[in-house]
């Protein structure tokens, strides 16, 4: 396994800024979040991808991921926190189909850069919109996403969270097997499943062969709250353990969107953190 850090950490700077940030920190990979300031897509014009290659072969990183989880450049003036809508689970069928095709046009970047993921969310349950509807709504569209992807050779994670639609391992696998495609996995976050209280071990062994990214971060009082690897109570060694057990083998991505007024000294004791684990797990 090898350590990324999430350009969702820079938001105070520019994508190529963010890159050679975390290249400079020396990390293996970079996750690239695909809205403001970075990456927006169906804005990003090539020479906008190709500096962006550029720099992926000048510092030798990896793209572990492109995160179009959230869209707050779709509002105006962006809202001072991360917010899920447009969902692919929006009840307005127009809101739904702008959605797809934002995360549609994420594909395309990410085979551009040569990222084997996007990840995606389920947006927050809606009032006046029984979940069920909501959930068969993520399927038609991720139906036809999947379909997209499959054609660029990107697979599609649904990162699941407390309190959003699909907020446990068990309620992503049900998506999975309804949408029934070989590329559909999860972007597991791990800080999520320890607030969701699932153990450990029965969890990666249930999605093993449909992890596609890991999302790393601390947790502390059993707030959501991103914290430094270290700063908290996440059981890492178990986590490690039972990746390893299940052959993953690809990105540990460290999500600190939660320090942006310092991301080189939190990405920092991350990756000492991580790498110091990760030696003591091989």
């Amino acid at each position: 396994m090898q350590l990324a850090y999430s350009t969702n950490a820079f938001t105070r700077f520019d994508l190529p800024e963010s890159l050679r940030q975390i290249a400079s920190l020396g990390f293996a990979g970079a996750e690239i979040l695909c809205d403001r300031p970075h990456w927006f897509p169906g804005q990003v014009d090539r020479g906008a991808l190709d500096e962006v290659k550029a720099i992926l072969n000048e510092t030798g990183l990896g793209v572990s991921n492109l995160n179009a989880n959230t869209a707050n450049g779709y509002y105006s003036p962006s809202p001072p926190e991360n917010v899920f809508e447009p969902a692919l689970t929006n009840p307005d069928e127009k809101l739904r189909r702008w959605r797809e095709n934002y995360t549609i046009e994420a594909v395309r970047l990410a085979r551009g850069v040569g990222a084997q993921c996007v990840s995606v969310t389920s947006g927050r349950p809606t009032s006046a919109c029984e979940p069920e509807r909501s959930i068969a709504y993520f399927v038609e569209s991720l139906v036809r996403i999947c379909g997209v992807a499959a054609d660029y050779g990107v697979r599609i994670g649904i990162e699941y969270e407390p309190g959003l639609l699909v907020e446990r391992a068990s309620e992503a696998l049900d998506v999975i097997r309804a949408v029934g495609s070989p590329v559909l996995g999860v972007n597991l976050d791990i800080g999520h499943s320890f607030l969701d209280g699932e153990p450990v071990e029965e969890t990666v062994s249930a999605l093993e062969g449909r992890i596609w990214n890991v999302h790393v971060e601390d947790i502390k009082d059993r707030k959501h709250f991103h914290r430094v690897p270290g700063d908290g109570e996440l059981p890492f060694q178990r986590y490690l353990h039972a990746l390893r057990g299940i052959g993953y083998g690809g990105f540990l991505t460290v999500e600190l969107y939660s320090y942006p007024d310092k991301p080189v000294e939190a990405g920092s004791r991350a990756l000492a953190y991580l790498t110091a684990l990760l030696g003591e797990n091989p």
